[in-house]
């Protein structure tokens, strides 16, 4: 897998509005989706500095049209979602999925019911 950094929480929310975008989008167009649909009144200059640090980290792609930058996705959300769950369990648990879970079991953070789901996901792979 490429090797990614890292989104920030405004990256992400600013990725998730790219991906729900059909097809390149233009700052501009960003900036108008963020004040009509977010309520974020954005100035040029921040998400311009946003979009060239996406595009820094390898998950955005620029192409320049006419005098108008647009940006395209470099991964799907779930590329993206891959990449950071794999990024956690090596970086946090030596790549082993058991430690991963033991640490979600030990901490109380999974059901019963979802601890049969797993048993039956695990079993039908």
């Amino acid at each position: 897998m490429k090797n990614f950094q890292k989104l920030s929480d405004t990256e992400m929310e600013l990725m998730q509005v790219i991906w729900e975008c059909d097809g390149p989008v233009t700052s501009t167009e960003l900036l108008h989706i963020f004040a009509q649909d977010k309520g974020k009144e954005w100035k040029g200059q921040t998400i311009s500095t946003f979009l060239a640090r996406l595009v820094e980290k390898g998950v955005l792609i620029v192409a320049k049209q006419g005098r108008a930058n647009r940006y395209v996705p470099r991964m799907s959300p779930e590329e993206y979602k891959l990449w950071e769950a794999q990024s956690v369990l090596d970086g946090l648990y030596q790549g082993s999925v058991k430690k991963f879970l033991s640490a979600l079991y030990d901490g109380e953070k999974l059901s019963k019911q979802e601890i049969e789901e797993l048993k039956q996901w695990f079993s039908e792979k």
